[in-house]
């Protein structure tokens, strides 16, 4: 839309009419916010209205106008606040994946010099609270409050995804978790993205390595994806998960479409979400369970 409210037409001079041969962002406003309602002889309206000397000047406004109109769009779109919580999801992981490693080196190195050392995170931490007593002691401990500074980072990240996913998505929030909710975010490259997609297939994301398997027949088909780490999906006896799986994909799938398209909170997908799982756990004697998951 222009400035005035009012959409750019395209009738007349040619696709550019009104824009400044040299000036590429108007042109590129154009590229981005313009439509035509029927194909035309652009490069030659173009000429006839002055824009360019040439058709061959014409097509050379239009590559740069469309480049930087592409430019700013996927500058628009990573700045979104979805993009945001994929950037912190995934850095939260890289940050928890590097402690864990290097608190394996520092157990190994420690275990070299002191008969009580122990492992993990946890020992890291123990061990980056002495006081170094030689110089291999100072690089070793240094090395631990390393791995004590990246699990307080993945920490500090994990608390800034629970603050932020629900005012991002709150529905999905809702019903997966803040955590969880912005992990199937990042798996699928943005809510838009998510939204978009079939509940079959939110229901397996994160686990495309055994569904590749699979497609070559090497593993049964997998019934989730990091949806297990939810506690209807994990805390439902194995018999029972394929249908539980089932029904909170599609309840999380409607609930991502909400959040893009309205981004209104709408409560009754808790109730209707702990509906179903009773059904399907047994917990509703008289309700009979159904099949299949809500899409």
């Amino acid at each position: 839309m222009t400035e005035d409210g009012t959409r750019p037409e395209t009738d007349g001079g040619g696709w550019f009419e009104g824009v400044a041969p040299d000036d590429t962002a108007a042109g590129a406003a154009r590229i981005r916010e313009g439509r035509a309602d029927a194909p035309a002889d652009w490069p030659a309206r173009a000429v006839e209205s002055g824009f360019a000397d040439t058709e061959e000047d014409y097509y050379d406004a239009l590559r740069e106008a469309t480049l930087r109109a592409a430019r700013e769009g996927a500058a628009e779109r990573e700045r979104a606040d979805d993009q945001q919580l994929v950037h912190a999801v995934r850095a939260m992981d890289d940050a928890a994946a590097e402690a864990n490693e290097l608190a394996e080196r520092v157990a190994e190195w420690a275990g070299s010099r002191y008969p009580d050392a122990g492992t993990g995170v946890e020992y890291a931490r123990e061990l980056a609270d002495r006081d170094p007593e030689s110089a291999t002691d100072e690089r070793l401990i240094s090395l631990a409050r390393r791995v004590a500074e990246l699990d307080d980072e993945s920490d500090e990240l994990r608390e800034f995804i629970e603050r932020e996913t629900p005012e991002v998505s709150p529905n999905l929030a809702a019903l997966a978790g803040p955590v969880l909710a912005a992990r199937l975010i990042s798996l699928a490259g943005g809510l838009e993205s998510l939204a978009k997609k079939p509940s079959g297939t939110v229901q397996v994301l994160g686990a495309e390595d055994s569904l590749f398997a699979h497609l070559r027949g090497h593993a049964p088909s997998p019934k989730h994806g990091v949806i297990f780490t939810h506690e209807f999906v994990r805390g439902t006896r194995p018999d029972k998960r394929g249908s539980a799986a089932r029904t909170l994909a599609g309840k999380l799938t409607i609930a991502a479409r909400i959040d893009h398209y309205s981004g209104e909170r709408k409560p009754e997908l808790d109730a209707e979400l702990q509906r179903r799982m009773d059904q399907i756990r047994g917990e509703n004697d008289g309700e009979p369970e159904q099949q299949g998951g809500d899409a």
